[in-house]
C-alpha cells in the first residue's frame, strides 16, 4: 500500500485538504490511531479547529480516553466502535477514571461529521466505515516519556499493562497498515 506520509505541523493544511476531499459526497468519518503519548488528542483538537475553518463545521470529536471502560478495555472498546460509527442511535458510556466506574451516555449525531481518536480506533471493521484513516507515528521512548510526563503518577503503574494491550491491537488489527495517511510530528510538541 502506498500511504502518503505527512510531516506535522507543516503538513496540516495538506491533511485538512485530504480529509475534506475524502469526505466529498458522504458523511465525514475520520479515524486517528497511534500509541499512547503520540499526541493523538492534541492533533484531533487541532484538526477539529482547522476543519471548522475550512468549511467542515460541527465535527463531533470522540476521544477513546472517554470511552474505555478501565485499564483493561482496549480490545473491548475496539469491538464496539463500528456501532458507534454506523449505528442508527450511536453513542457511548463515559468513564470516570478517578472513581473507576461508568458515567453518562453520550449520544452521537449519525449525520454529523465525526472524528474518533485513540489507540484501538483503527481496525479492519472501522476502516470500512471511515472516509479517512490516520496513523500517528512516534518513537516508543518518546511516546512513553510524553505520556508519563502528561499523566504522571496516575499512569505510571499502568504503562506496561496498557502497552501490552496496544501491542496486541497492533498485531491483530495492523492499524498502521490500514491507515490512508501516516503522520509524523517533526519538532516541537504535538498540538502546540
Amino acid at each position: 500500500m502506498n500511504q502518503p506520509r505527512l510531516r506535522l505541523p507543516s503538513g496540516m493544511a495538506k491533511l485538512v485538504d485530504r480529509l475534506l476531499g475524502d469526505a466529498r459526497g458522504r458523511r465525514p468519518v475520520m479515524i486517528l490511531d497511534g500509541g499512547s503519548g503520540a499526541g493523538k488528542t492534541s492533533l484531533a483538537d487541532d484538526l477539529v479547529a482547522c476543519l471548522g475553518r475550512a468549511a467542515m463545521a460541527n465535527v463531533q470529536l470522540v476521544s477513546l480516553d472517554d470511552v474505555y471502560q478501565g485499564w483493561d478495555s482496549l480490545a473491548q472498546t475496539s469491538e464496539t466502535l463500528p456501532a458507534l460509527l454506523t449505528g442508527s442511535d450511536p453513542g457511548y458510556w463515559g468513564w470516570d477514571w478517578q472513581l473507576d466506574r461508568r458515567t453518562d451516555w453520550h449520544p452521537i449525531d449519525p449525520r454529523a461529521p465525526l472524528l474518533v481518536e485513540g489507540c484501538g480506533a483503527l481496525t479492519p471493521a472501522t476502516a470500512q466505515c471511515a472516509s479517512t484513516t490516520m496513523w500517528l507515528a512516534m518513537a516508543p521512548a518518546r511516546r512513553r516519556q510524553r505520556a508519563l510526563a502528561r499523566d504522571g503518577e496516575n499512569y505510571t503503574p499502568h504503562w506496561q499493562r496498557w502497552a501490552a494491550q496496544e501491542r496486541q491491537h497492533w498485531r491483530r488489527d495492523r492499524p498502521r497498515e490500514l491507515a490512508d495517511v501516516v503522520l509524523h510530528w517533526m519538532g516541537g510538541v504535538p498540538g502546540h
